[in-house]
């Protein structure tokens, strides 16, 4: 959750339904019809840096909330996060999902870039979310947050800020349960920030 990072959660929670993407959001809509409509609440978040003293980026405060977070729904996201150095394309993320069974840990597969994925270049997802030159979606505008690479060294914060996330469906990979996830940003050989999350996911009927 360095600065790339933050701005890749907000780009997503603000531009959820356009990620989906036109053809694929009507599928979505055509399988609503032949289903129960549901309601995924995600609880008990958490998160700790991970990387060592040594790397230039990290999160400084997270905040999330309620707990748990009803989706349809409100989320409220106050957070700050730092670097040292100014993070450039390319940017590689390494992600490790893992899911709890029982007393032991499964990982998550990558199933359509969800999972536990590797992405060569975070800059370019950015791109796809909001094309060069279009202007970054509140609040990451009015509190001078960057939606594109190259993030400036320096300190990034956004206040407590509200967002709706609309209802989607989520990969038949994510069923009920407990769930851990680490994220790895590196550039070339250099490592730039660490981060793990924890939280729990439980969808029911309406």
């Amino acid at each position: 959750m360095t600065a790339l990072a933050l701005s890749l959660m907000l780009c997503g929670l603000q531009l959820w339904p356009a990620v989906l993407g036109g053809h694929q959001h009507q599928r979505f809509a055509v399988l609503d019809k032949d289903r129960p409509a549901r309601q995924t609440k995600v609880q008990n978040f958490a998160w700790e840096n991970c990387g060592s003293p040594s790397e230039p980026a990290e999160i400084k405060s997270l905040s999330v909330s309620p707990d748990p977070i009803s989706i349809p729904g409100d989320v409220t996201v106050c957070a700050s996060a730092a670097t040292t150095t100014a993070l450039t394309s390319p940017l590689k993320g390494v992600v490790d999902l893992e899911k709890r069974l029982g007393e032991i840990w499964i990982k998550v597969p990558c199933v359509d870039e969800l999972g536990s994925c590797t992405y060569d270049d975070l800059c370019t997802k950015l791109e796809a979310l909001i094309p060069p030159g279009e202007p970054c979606p509140e609040p990451l505008l009015s509190y001078g947050i960057p939606c594109h690479c190259p993030f400036k060294a320096g300190s990034y914060n956004l206040p407590s800020s509200d967002f709706y996330i609309p209802k989607l469906d989520l990969p038949s990979i994510l069923t009920n349960g407990d769930y851990k996830i680490k994220v790895l940003l590196s550039n070339g050989d250099q490592e730039l920030a660490c981060v793990k999350m924890t939280f729990s996911l439980h969808a029911e009927s309406l």
